[in-house]
């Protein structure tokens, strides 16, 4: 297994709010791509900002929505986490 480790959506919240928050998602991402394509970097930076919140509030990134005192992984490189040597 190579790469990095991301953190999965918290499969707590209703399938309403995920897919609300999925479309913001990517309304953000697609606000990022047209700043790019425009050269405003203003707009990017506003449109980073909103790409974050969104994977905040989904549970993506921010305080862990986990209770069992698992450590958070996220962005890790694979062969530095106990995962190392999964095959998966």
């Amino acid at each position: 297994m190579r790469g990095r480790l991301w953190r999965a959506s918290n499969p707590n919240l209703s399938e309403a709010e995920r897919a609300k928050l999925v479309d913001r998602l990517m309304d953000a991402r697609r606000a990022v791509g047209a700043a790019l394509k425009a050269g405003d970097r203003t707009a990017e930076k506003a449109a980073r900002a909103d790409v974050h919140a969104a994977k905040v509030a989904l549970g993506e990134r921010g305080p862990v929505w986990w209770s069992d005192g698992a450590p958070d992984y996220n962005r890790h490189l694979v062969k530095n986490t106990p995962y190392a040597g999964d095959s998966g």
